[in-house]
């Protein structure tokens, strides 16, 4: 292997890399331009390494370029994030990993299959999204028509318990939703009382809920008021 195609290989990582980061540091994504153009040059070098460096009859540049795939599974894991029942990150994890085999295919001197890859990444990103979002908000107007359960959690005084529940039973009375079951827990240390309800709509409307339960959140002896849905067309 010349010093020309080690050039050749380690650049074509670098500018393929930096193609896709390209497309995320324009959707201002944590790892964008530097980043892929990071990941594609390493695992770009790593595989000339492993080709330039280990010669003989049981050598096996192939193991370099296994080790990659693996290692950048740490890299990728760091810019996933989970916050509550949200997400974010995956798709950004996917490019690098992603960026790390045409930085491999580029070390490896199979300049058109890595040119290609980068170009259906960059593709799958910006065409594969609005499609993406299309979808989800056709999942989302389909879930308001599915059956929902709501769990509804109020905070009041013990000696205000009588009158809460009546007020948030009245507020829940709706032809759309039956009650199926009312329960009061103490609180400890004398923190009051804990009124849980839970109901079944026959179709899911989160903004009618908010405004049906209005008047118990701005009720004087409410201390907290929580609210959450269960989506029944979801469960198998």
């Amino acid at each position: 292997m010349t010093t020309w195609d080690i050039a050749l290989r380690v650049g074509s990582g670098l500018l393929f890399g930096a193609a896709i980061g390209f497309e995320r540091q324009w959707r201002s994504r944590s790892a964008g331009l530097r980043t892929n153009a990071l990941v594609s040059l390493g695992a770009a070098l790593f595989v000339v390494m492993g080709a330039y460096s280990f010669t003989g009859p049981d050598a096996d540049p192939t193991r370099v370029a296994a080790q990659v795939v693996s290692g950048i599974g740490f890299l990728g894991a760091g810019v996933i994030m989970k916050q509550g029942s949200t997400v974010s990150g995956l798709n950004t994890a996917a490019t690098l990993w992603a960026s790390a085999a045409v930085g491999a295919l580029a070390g490896g001197g199979m300049f058109w299959v890595s040119l290609a890859g980068a170009l259906a990444i960059i593709a799958a990103n910006m065409v594969l999204r609005p499609l993406g979002r299309a979808m989800d908000r056709q999942h989302r107007d389909s879930r308001e028509d599915s059956p929902a359960e709501y769990q509804f959690e109020v905070r009041c005084p013990t000696d205000a318990e009588a009158a809460i529940r009546r007020l948030v039973f009245d507020a829940i009375s709706r032809p759309d939703l039956t009650v199926q079951s009312i329960a009061a827990i103490d609180l400890p240390d004398d923190e009051g009382v804990r009124i849980t309800v839970t109901a079944l709509a026959d179709e899911r409307n989160d903004r009618e809920i908010e405004a049906a339960i209005a008047d118990v959140i701005v009720a004087p002896a409410v201390s907290a008021v929580r609210w959450t849905v269960i989506d029944l067309s979801a469960v198998d």
